[in-house]
């Protein structure tokens, strides 16, 4: 990215950028700092046939329940 590019942007496109890019770099840190916490660890054969249900569920264009109604429903407010 250029001097140019970044003169031209917007204040909330510079603020997303620059929140993406701190983002970024906080998680490589981390990651660096402290590694995978998964890492070695065997994905148990029920959890990944859920993954697999609901990558096709999304493929095939169903939607997930937002986060509040899921909260609500369970009562953790």
């Amino acid at each position: 990215m250029t001097a140019e590019t970044i003169a031209r942007m917007t204040q909330s496109e510079f603020k997303e950028m620059l929140e993406t890019v701190v983002e970024a770099t906080v998680e490589r840190a981390l990651l660096e700092m402290l590694g995978d916490p998964d890492e070695g660890l065997e994905l148990r054969s029920d959890v990944r046939d859920r993954l697999l249900r609901q990558r096709q569920d999304v493929v095939a264009g169903q939607q997930s329940q937002p986060f509040d109604d899921v909260v609500r429903q369970l009562g953790l407010e």
